[in-house]
């Protein structure tokens, strides 16, 4: 491993003593541009994905807060269907220009460290052939945001370490506030930050009046998901709680540290673990303090939600960067371990491509479904909707007047309304997640038209329904085109009838949080 001094030709130079940085190398921006060109070339590939399709539906719901995210990644959401409509590539255009902007960041991170073009430019193709960059920005849920905002805060904190100037702050508050209104985590990224500053070597040079300035700015911002948090029960907390029982406990924790060998390309391993080691080392204590938010971090989220292996994925564009200064003398000193990274990145960057983006065929994603969900669970919604248009338009006039259809998860919901729209369907009510808070639609309904997934994610389910009424049919069964063995291939849909008690009141005891 090389160590944490960095050496570079003097033309390449920047002052890492508080002074004037390296300048920016602009071939940065060819490879923002092209992270951006790929997301949208293939953006129409394949369909929705459920985190998509349920975002829409909080699009056109729009509120200060969700049970499982805040209210930006939705307000875009709801941008996207002003200005192109139900689209998948237009939904995608903002996590598209996320991750380009990551890239940037990514650079720039590099280039607050010290490092000089060669640097700055290794950063920006570590960081754009992150497997979970490239994966997260093909579909427009949280997690590109997220790990926007957390490159960036990460890019202030390195900027007040390098300068020593604490108005930064307030920046790096109010990127926390934003972040976290787009998703909760980076707001615990924000408080181990300040607790590692508060309780760190970093106090004595960095904990003043603008660092608790930035701190309000973030409370301030995320003021109203609180208050819509408060009123609905603080359902963040219960949906946290079910998140930790299905993906935590001790049997994901090597799930967790195996994930963390995939949030870069392969190549890149050697890359990032330097530069945990260079911040680790440095003499700037504040520098340091990123490294032990990152040691803090990943042993939280290794025991309490270790399958959710990209919860960690926006420090690792800092540690890119850090890295990228750290071995930036040894890479060309020996032009063999340049070679060798090159043409690694190049391999494990096609790989990973194949198996977090629509590259391959739809019929031929099925072997990289355990790996990534993502292009499987972008199958079969179009034909999801056409089955249930079949049951629907299949029931009497009469029974269609006093019927409701009803979605076991958020996907299946948001397929109908959006895929559905216009074709006769009516909107779908679903029990998970927010879903369940808009309502059980008509509540004196007596026929009830019930899809659910794969009995593997929903066992015993017929037996259910059967608890709240009394007849229960089994009429079709869910498939549709491609390979991939997603949650609702295999699934089933329902006609109830008979309802043991008014719809209505069966309502509070479908909510499911997961």
């Amino acid at each position: 491993m090389a160590d944490a001094t960095v050496t570079r030709p003097a033309d390449d130079e920047g002052d890492i003593d508080g002074g004037r940085p390296a300048p920016p190398d602009r071939r940065v921006y060819a490879v923002a541009g092209a992270v951006f060109a790929l997301l949208m070339a293939l953006s129409a590939r394949y369909g929705f994905h459920r985190d998509e399709l349920y975002f829409l539906d909080c699009a056109r719901h729009l509120q200060a807060g969700y049970v499982d995210q805040p209210a930006l990644a939705p307000l875009l959401a709801r941008v996207s269907l002003e200005l192109f409509g139900v689209s998948a590539t237009g939904l995608r255009l903002f996590p598209a220009l996320a991750a380009a902007g990551t890239v940037v960041v990514g650079a720039l991170t590099a280039r607050e460290f010290g490092g000089g073009r060669r640097p700055q430019l290794l950063a920006a193709i570590a960081t754009g052939t992150m497997p979970v960059l490239l994966g997260s920005a093909h579909i427009a849920n949280t997690t590109s945001y997220e790990t926007l905002a957390w490159a960036a805060i990460a890019l202030v904190v390195a900027r007040i370490g390098r300068t020593g100037d604490t108005r930064w702050w307030l920046a790096a508050g109010a990127l926390v506030g934003v972040g976290a209104e787009f998703n909760h985590l980076a707001a615990i990224f924000g408080a181990v930050l300040l607790a590692a500053v508060l309780l760190g070597p970093a106090r004595r040079t960095a904990a003043d009046r603008r660092l608790l300035g930035g701190a309000l700015i973030a409370v301030l911002l995320v003021l109203p998901d609180l208050w819509w948090q408060s009123r609905h029960g603080w359902a963040v907390f219960e949906m946290t709680r079910a998140l930790n029982a299905e993906h935590g406990g001790p049997g994901n924790i090597v799930t967790w540290i195996v994930g963390q060998l995939g949030m870069t390309c392969l190549a890149m391993i050697v890359v990032w673990v330097a530069g945990l080691r260079f911040l680790w080392r440095s003499a700037r204590p504040l520098w340091r303090s990123l490294a032990i938010a990152y040691g803090v971090l990943f042993v939280l989220f290794a025991v309490t939600t270790g399958a959710q292996v990209y919860y960690l994925a926006g420090l690792y564009v800092c540690l890119l960067a850090a890295g990228a200064v750290a071995l930036d003398g040894t890479l060309y000193a020996g032009r063999e371990r340049l070679r060798g990274l090159v043409l690694g990145t190049a391999v494990s960057t096609a790989v990973s491509a194949v198996i977090v983006l629509p590259v391959l065929p739809p019929s031929d994603v099925a072997w990289t479904y355990r790996v990534s969900p993502i292009s499987g669970e972008t199958q079969g919604w179009p034909q999801l909707v056409g089955t249930v248009r079949q049951v629907w338009t299949g029931l009497p006039a009469g029974r269609r007047a006093h019927a409701v259809i009803f979605a076991a998860d958020y996907g299946e919901a948001g397929a109908v309304d959006e895929l559905g729209r216009g074709t006769g369907l009516p909107a779908a009510v679903g029990s998970q997640n927010t879903d369940w808070w808009w309502g059980p639609g008509d509540a004196h309904a007596t026929t009830v038209v019930a899809i659910a997934p794969n009995p593997r994610y929903v066992p015993g389910y017929a037996a259910e329904l059967r608890r709240y009424f009394r007849d229960v049919r089994q009429v079709a069964t869910l498939s549709g085109p491609g390979g991939a063995p997603n949650i609702e291939r295999g699934g089933h849909v329902y006609v109830c009838e008979g309802p043991r008690r008014a719809w209505g009141e069966i309502w509070p005891e479908l909510r499911v949080y997961a």
